[in-house]
């Protein structure tokens, strides 16, 4: 595991819950699904019962099955670094 890129993701992650900047949807969807593969790494199929709204985070984050962890890491903190200047 690498420590540098796991300090640098919780740095990108503390900055980015902070923004007060609205972004447009598809931008929010990238933070959602890059975070959440990431973290937990390919999703799981569950049963959505909040609507449109989390079908279209579990399209967002379905759509990068087969990235790993880290690369999932590094695309948030390029997210978060080009949303932030």
């Amino acid at each position: 595991m690498n420590k540098e890129l796991d300090i640098e993701f919780r740095k990108a992650y503390e900055i980015a819950s902070k923004m007060s900047e609205k972004l447009p949807q598809d931008v929010m969807l990238k933070f959602y699904a890059y975070y959440k593969q990431a973290t937990n790494g390919d999703n799981t199929p569950y049963h959505l019962n909040s609507g449109v709204r989390d079908a279209f985070k579990l399209n967002a984050w379905m759509q990068l099955r087969g990235v790993s962890c880290g690369e999932a890491k590094k695309k948030y903190i390029e997210l978060v670094k080009k949303h932030t200047k």
